[in-house]
């Protein structure tokens, strides 16, 4: 199965024109508090160019409803990925696709507690992410990935948490997951970087061959 690729911070058109090119299959935009947020603006002209076939995802920390229904004024089909402490009760109750993010911290040895966190969210894909401290994504760090796999075998997740072109060859292949989550690893002093991201993309796809 191919690995779909998510290129996520995209703040600007030219972001997400670059992740077009370079081969990724979503777009992420970060609509909470973040340095990375994007604009109205910037979303709707986004919105205006956006390519078909790839899938534009709206990132979320502890939203209201009306966070998400003003997004998805801009973006119809956007994917809802909820990055917080959301209950599963409001994960549940989001309409369309929603990728539940579930924090792994650097040093998790206890599988059986990720996946008790991971089947509170039955309707939701759930995306991994590297927590550190109280900062949760974006956080440039790597969790020990084996200790998804239990979940990752049993259904579609997605990986994050600094990847990078280096190791997601190794992801991918420990795991074999739906698709990965990178930022800060397409990045070069902040901005992206197509050498990055065309390179990311290469090791992906190489990996998904072996």
């Amino acid at each position: 199965m191919r690995t779909r690729i998510k290129f996520c911070g995209c703040t600007e058109l030219q972001d997400v024109m670059l992740a077009v090119e370079t081969g990724a299959d979503a777009i992420g935009m970060i609509f909470a508090p973040s340095t990375r947020r994007i604009t109205e603006s910037a979303a709707r002209h986004i919105a205006e160019h956006l390519p078909p076939f790839i899938t534009p995802v709206g990132v979320f920390v502890n939203p209201t409803r009306e966070d998400i229904f003003r997004a998805r004024d801009i973006f119809p089909d956007l994917v809802v990925q909820l990055h917080g402490d959301e209950p599963p009760s409001f994960v549940s109750s989001i309409d369309g696709k929603v990728l539940k993010t579930i924090h792994v911290a650097q040093d998790a040895a206890d599988p059986g507690a990720i996946e008790r966190a991971a089947n509170e969210h039955p309707r939701a894909i759930l995306l991994f992410d590297t927590s550190a401290g109280a900062q949760r994504g974006g956080t440039g760090l790597t969790f020990p990935w084996k200790t998804v796999a239990p979940v990752a075998r049993a259904r579609q997740v997605i990986v994050g948490g600094g990847l990078t072109p280096q190791n997601v060859t190794q992801c991918v292949r420990t795991l074999r997951p739906f698709g990965v989550d990178v930022r800060s690893g397409i990045e070069t002093d902040s901005r992206k970087d197509a050498a990055k991201m065309r390179a990311f993309v290469q090791a992906v796809r190489e990996s998904d061959a072996t």
